[in-house]
C-alpha cells in the first residue's frame, strides 16, 4: 500500500523552506500531495493557478509530488484524496501555538487524520512567504530563499503591477 501524505498551505509563493519539507517528507512517504489552499480572503499575490504552476515547475522532474488546490476544510480534502497523514511545518514557537490549535481542531473534525509536524532545516527556520514577498517588494535579494522559477515570477509580478519594486 502506498504511503501518501498531504502538505497543505497557501504557498504564496513556495519558498525553499517549503521545498525542504517536501523533499524530506518524501523520505518518509512514497508520494506527497501539495494542497494549495484557495482562500481569496487572504488576498494572495499569486492566484491559486499561478501558485500551482510554480510548484509544478519546481517539482516537474518528480512524479512523487502532486499538486492540487482545495477550498474549505483540510480534513475534507484529505478524505477526498484518501490520505490520513497531513504534514505541517513548524519554524518557531509562534507557529507551534497556531498549528497545535489547528491540529486539535482537525482531530475533533476527523479523528482518522494524523498531523505530522516537521521542522525545516536550520537555514530556512526563519523563512516565510510573507517575508519573501515583503523583502522582494522592498528591493531585497531573495536568491537562495525561493526556487529560481519563483524569483522570476516575483520579478514579473512586480514589474507588471501597480506595486513597483524600489
Amino acid at each position: 500500500m502506498e504511503r501518501k501524505a498531504i502538505y497543505p498551505g497557501s504557498f504564496d509563493p513556495i519558498t525553499n523552506g517549503h521545498v525542504d519539507i517536501i523533499q524530506r517528507g518524501k523520505k518518509i512517504f512514497d508520494s506527497i500531495i501539495v494542497g494549495v489552499l484557495d482562500n481569496p480572503k487572504k488576498k494572495p499575490l499569486f492566484t491559486t493557478e499561478e501558485r500551482m504552476k510554480l510548484i509544478r515547475q519546481v517539482f516537474k522532474e518528480d512524479p512523487a509530488v502532486e499538486v492540487k488546490s482545495f477550498k474549505g476544510l483540510l480534513v475534507d480534502f484529505a478524505h477526498r484524496n484518501k490520505v490520513t497523514i497531513v504534514i505541517r511545518g513548524l519554524r518557531a514557537i509562534s507557529d507551534f501555538e497556531y498549528e497545535f490549535q489547528m491540529a486539535l481542531m482537525n482531530r475533533k473534525l476527523a479523528s482518522d487524520i494524523e498531523i505530522l509536524f516537521m521542522m525545516p532545516s536550520l537555514k530556512y527556520s526563519f523563512l516565510s512567504s510573507n517575508l519573501v514577498r515583503e523583502a522582494f517588494q522592498l528591493g531585497g535579494c531573495v536568491k537562495g530563499l525561493v526556487p529560481p522559477p519563483v524569483e522570476e515570477a516575483l520579478k514579473y509580478k512586480f514589474s507588471n503591477s501597480k506595486t513597483k519594486r524600489r
